[in-house]
């Protein structure tokens, strides 16, 4: 392993951020994996933490396939973990909207474009990223669709679902756009859990890596072979949204089957204490998403299901 400096941030009241790289294995640049960019991602931190510990004695070994090297970028916005913020800065922003980034730009979009440049030539991008909303989902691989998307590839991670939805005007901004921009083969890796750590997912999620390494020809490691992936767009995934705010009470979890007309959650009026409305399922599915804070808005997406696949 050969750690090294990919950017250094001096700051006037803490010492200097700095974020690193490690290196796995020489030759072509084949993989790299980035950690969280929010300071809220301490699920991905931690799923970071343990392939660093599984790269390292994969190496010790000589599993790491020769002429192939692997870098991991364990954690992008050290700055935000250690303050306890989600986004960066006095202005609050978040990193990972500002790909490519601009070298002479505002000190996210410096950060971003450092990141960029260091890691646009990997054949194989792996992301370990959140949803901007809070909440749960089912580990999956996401993909925008922009010309440059496999899916075939994505399903060697063996994981149930592999989305792929149409791409937004800030989707271009992130850095899974920029790099399949530039033909980079780029994979978001979303587990069901955020702030706190999930054990169980974050299994789930090394092992996907492992395996999808393995299958690429960059390591040996013996690995089961997971699921065989559903590929869904966004059309199949449906979102259930409320219709008032108050408290939220969720009764259903990810990965739960409903029927039309389940119970799902109750909004609770903070004030009377009585359910100001109950979520019913839409349709048969399964759940794919769920908010996961106490706290609930008007018109929130409270879940997103997955259409019952046989129909």
């Amino acid at each position: 392993m050969f750690a090294e400096d990919i950017y250094t941030l001096s700051l006037p009241y803490r010492e200097d951020m700095v974020i690193k790289g490690y290196r796995f294995g020489k030759g072509e640049q084949s993989a790299c994996i980035v950690g969280p960019m929010r300071g809220n991602g301490v699920q991905q931190m931690y799923i970071c933490a343990k392939l660093m510990k599984a790269l390292k004695e994969l190496e010790v070994k000589g599993c790491i396939c020769s002429g192939k090297e692997i870098l991991v970028i364990p954690v992008v916005n050290s700055y935000s973990m250690n303050i306890g913020m989600r986004f960066f800065g006095v202005e609050s922003v978040d990193i990972s909207r500002q790909f490519p980034g601009r070298e002479r730009g505002d000190t996210a979009e410096r950060i971003a474009a450092a990141v960029f440049n260091r890691i646009k030539d990997y054949s194989f991008g792996i992301q370990l990223t959140s949803f901007h909303t809070a909440g749960d989902s089912v580990p999956h691989i996401r993909m925008v669709e922009n010309g440059y998307q496999n899916a075939s590839l994505a399903n060697l991670f063996g994981l149930p679902f592999v989305v792929v939805r149409k791409p937004r005007p800030i989707d271009t901004k992130t850095l899974n756009y920029n790099w399949q921009s530039g033909r980079t083969a780029a994979f978001s890796l979303y587990t069901n859990s955020n702030e706190s750590i999930d054990e169980e997912s974050a299994k789930q999620a090394e092992a996907a890596i492992l395996r999808f390494l393995t299958r690429m020809g960059m390591i040996r490691y013996e690995s089961h072979s997971g699921y065989i992936s559903h590929v869904l767009t966004q059309k199949d995934l449906t979102d259930v949204n409320t219709m008032c705010g108050g408290i939220f009470r969720r009764k259903r979890k990810v990965g739960h089957e409903v029927r039309y007309g389940d119970a799902m959650a109750e909004i609770i009026d903070p004030y009377k204490g009585n359910a100001k409305e109950t979520i019913l399922a839409p349709t048969d599915g399964i759940v794919f998403f769920a908010h996961s804070e106490s706290l609930i808005a008007e018109g929130d997406v409270a879940y997103q299901l997955v259409h019952r696949l046989h129909e």
